[in-house]
């Protein structure tokens, strides 16, 4: 069984960003860059699922300027058979993301497509879907459990109130919830051999495409600033403070 894992180079997550002066996006320039979190545990969960003998070969791909190779090589150490980068300047939304892994996912003929469910830059959450949708296969979302038998997968999710089993034949896709593992640790011996391993470079127009983002970024901007909170005393001074002040309460 062959397994594509899409992965998405972003911001650190320990690294809090600045807005640009003039409010056209966050300023990254400078900022320590790594993995998408989720990405990270699909690839993850794709090593294991080698490990067990369910799957033969990974295939790590992902959509980006060069820089991107970082995070393609980061997959390589932790057990990714081959990486793909198609390499791209250009700022692209998720549906021109999703037409890029589609035609990639045509070549490979993958029986298994695993995205993180979003990437914490925009947390649009749409990637996946919508390759699903492109491809005609079926897809199971926010994934914290999977287990694949009789070519069929088995997906656990967390809904509200509780959880939710699904089943799908494969191919499929699945995006990748927190709970799903924990990545391993790479080691530095793993990372420098990662560093010799070839990445496969493709363009858009290679893979017979010419995308463009159809959604525009007008603004970035702060959250507005919230008025600190206060202690009451008492249940009934609450009460109170809730009718007669924030009118919540008749």
């Amino acid at each position: 069984m062959k397994i594509l894992v899409a992965v998405k180079r972003t911001v650190d997550p320990n690294v809090k960003v600045r807005i640009k002066a003039d409010g056209s996006d966050v300023d990254i320039g400078a900022a320590k860059m790594s993995m998408n979190p989720f990405d990270e545990i699909a690839v993850e969960e794709a090593v294991r699922l080698k490990e067990t003998g369910v799957a033969t070969e990974i295939v790590a791909v992902s959509v980006g300027p060069a820089a991107s190779q970082d995070s393609l090589r980061h997959a390589l150490a932790m057990g990714v058979d081959r990486a793909i980068l198609i390499d791209t300047t250009q700022v692209l939304d998720s549906l021109a993301v999703a037409k890029l892994l589609r035609a990639v996912a045509e070549r490979e003929k993958p029986d298994l497509l695993l995205l993180g469910k979003q990437a914490i830059d925009d947390d649009a959450a749409q990637t996946g879907p919508m390759l699903a949708a492109l491809l005609h296969v079926g897809q199971a979302v926010a994934a914290s459990k999977i287990q694949i038998q009789d070519k069929q997968i088995t997906v656990i999710r967390e809904v509200d109130g509780g959880q939710e089993t699904l089943t799908l034949p494969l191919p499929a896709l699945v995006t990748t919830d927190l709970r799903l593992n924990e990545p391993r640790y790479v080691k530095l011996p793993n990372l420098m051999l990662a560093r010799k391993k070839p990445v496969e470079t493709l363009t858009p127009a290679e893979l017979g495409l010419e995308v463009a983002a159809r959604v525009i970024k007008l603004k970035v901007a702060e959250p507005p600033s919230r008025k600190a909170g206060v202690v009451v005393k008492t249940v009934d001074e609450l009460i109170d403070r809730l009718r007669n002040e924030a009118k919540v309460l008749p």
